[in-house]
């Protein structure tokens, strides 16, 4: 399982499903695990806290698991901002690999300006940089290349 972590308008979405495309393997979003009271505090432009985000961390976990336990390859996005959530998100980290999308935060502000119907405004990126605990064990990706570029980048890093 390859993880993509970063904060809102690092590409995750993007980058995650070309990666996923390119190796014939599944793709699942972070978004679609989160339960509706937490997109319903993110569309009011309040940030979540550990208590919102627990459930949604262990549904992702969950699914890693089954992933795993089915011995099929995934990739897998989610913010992962803190290193807590990264120690519950990969289990054993030979078989689910962390990729951490990281930019310049006035690029990743105008993705999120430009984006349309999505819960995520450019208002919760101080909140989530503020947040963000750099991971050690991470592939570091700058996301100002093209999604394919990144995607070359990923499978060659990691052996893909």
């Amino acid at each position: 399982v390859v993880l993509i972590m970063g904060v809102a308008g690092s590409g995750k979405t993007t980058v995650g499903r070309a990666l996923a495309q390119a190796l014939g393997w599944s793709f699942r979003d972070a978004d679609e695990f989160h339960p509706p009271a937490n997109v319903a505090k993110m569309s009011a432009g309040r940030p979540l806290d550990d208590a919102d985000r627990a459930p949604w961390l262990v549904a992702i976990r969950t699914h890693i698991d089954e992933t795993l336990a089915r011995d099929e390859n995934a990739v897998v996005t989610c913010s992962a901002l803190k290193a807590s959530y990264r120690n519950l998100l990969v289990s054993d980290p030979t078989q689910v690999r962390l990729v951490h999308l990281t930019g310049d935060p006035a690029l990743l502000a105008a993705r999120l300006a430009g984006r349309r119907d999505h819960f995520m405004g450019p208002a919760m990126l101080a909140s989530q940089l503020a947040v963000l605990q750099l991971p050690r064990d991470a592939l570091v990706v700058d996301v100002a290349q093209p999604p394919a570029v990144l995607v070359g980048q990923i499978r060659r890093a990691l052996h893909l």
